[in-house]
């Protein structure tokens, strides 16, 4: 078997509600979801999921190969890259490129891909994640009770502008995952939005009102001393990673025994997500994967020891795909189709309006000029 070439593809994901954090929203509630096709002589066609703007540069590193390779051409594609660098948008392409091979892998054995992977159970645990930051204060219960209704003892709550506000929403959503656990698991992510000089003492007066399992990327994503520093603060758990695009960003966090639960995105691939686990294995840390649309990443997570739970966002597909996987018992149970299991049909993308939502100057991706200094600012503001 040999690739021969690919297509891209761009679906859109509907929220039907705000969607986002404290670096912006998208209002409207629809996002874009880029996708790569890799084509075989043999007729199968590998999918992967993620940006792929860099698609033309980094398939020559494939053109020609046997996509069984996984991790020699995972490696190939850093190489081909290797004078101009692998971050950013190349390094989401080669993500892409990554799991369209594991998906042909997968495929060409006529396996699921976690059974590929060597997972023995195909129930993946999981925590619900609704990208809340736009939802008004009165409509979270109503966002996290199909997940309560669904068995999940564990939720995310996006914040950081407004502490009070968001210990109030963080009981709010406790308070729906009660029917499943007495204590439920409440994570609070705060994107990056405190400067150092801030994470302590708001982490510590979080940390007083409520029971956290982790604060996520409270400080920079690669201030190693920031994230010591708020973990020797509190006694809270301290969860960073996924955006740090290689390995190597991940080396001054673990060195300065800066995190406690090592995240990775699942938009940077199966072969990244897999590497991390034994990086954070290694160090006899859990190793949790952040969402993206079809959850791919939920097969290598099946697949690895140390694995503590993935982010889950939403319940619904995006426009045209079509999951063999099912939200229910708290996780996300696997089905049986080769590979990742995504069916795509291409009429159905086709007619579906796509744009630079998710990118855009007000969405979450883009950091806003004054990130660090949001709280100090609006309380000078409250005083004046």
């Amino acid at each position: 078997m040999r690739i021969t070439g690919y297509r891209t593809l761009t679906t859109v994901h509907d929220w039907g509600r705000p969607v986002g954090d404290v670096n912006g929203t998208v209002a409207g509630g629809i996002t874009e979801v880029p996708l790569v096709l890799v084509e075989t002589d043999v007729g199968l066609t590998g999918v992967g999921l993620g940006g792929h703007a860099d698609a033309g540069r980094v398939f020559p590193a494939l053109d020609g190969q046997d996509p069984r390779a996984t991790s020699a051409l995972y490696d190939r594609m850093l190489a081909h890259v290797f004078k101009s660098g692998h971050g950013g948008a190349t390094f989401a392409t080669i993500g892409a490129f990554d799991m369209a091979l594991w998906d042909l892998k997968a495929k060409a054995a006529d396996e699921p891909l976690w059974r590929t992977l060597g997972a023995a159970d195909r129930f993946v645990p999981a925590y619900a994640s609704g990208l809340d930051y736009g939802v008004v204060d009165d409509e979270l219960e109503d966002l996290y009770r199909p997940w309560a209704e669904r068995g999940f003892t564990g939720a995310k709550v996006k914040g950081g502008t407004d502490v009070d506000r968001d210990l109030l929403r963080l009981q709010i959503v406790r308070d729906v995952l009660r029917r499943n656990s007495d204590q439920p698991a409440m994570m609070y992510d705060v994107n990056e939005s405190w400067g150092r000089h801030q994470a302590m003492r708001l982490a510590r007066q979080v940390e007083q009102g409520a029971d956290l399992t982790w604060i996520e990327e409270p400080v920079r994503r690669w201030d190693a001393a920031g994230h010591r520093a708020v973990r020797s603060a509190t006694g809270v758990a301290i969860a960073s990673g996924e955006n740090l695009t290689g390995l190597e960003q991940y080396r001054s966090l673990l060195d300065a025994e800066a995190v406690d639960v090592v995240q990775a995105g699942s938009v940077w691939g199966i072969t990244h997500f897999l590497r991390v686990a034994v990086l954070a294995l290694g160090r006899d840390l859990p190793v949790s994967p952040v969402a993206y649309d079809t959850n791919p990443v939920a097969h290598a997570a099946a697949a690895v020891p140390n694995h503590l739970a993935t982010e889950l966002q939403d319940l619904r597909a995006p426009v045209g795909l079509t999951l063999d996987q099912e939200v229910a018992d708290g996780g996300l149970v696997l089905g049986d189709a080769p590979g990742l299991g995504i069916q795509v049909d291409e009429a159905a993308i086709g007619s579906s309006s796509t744009g630079r939502l998710w990118e855009a100057p007000a969405g979450p991706h883009v950091r806003a000029a004054d990130a660090g200094l949001q709280i100090a600012r609006r309380r000078g503001a409250e005083v004046r």
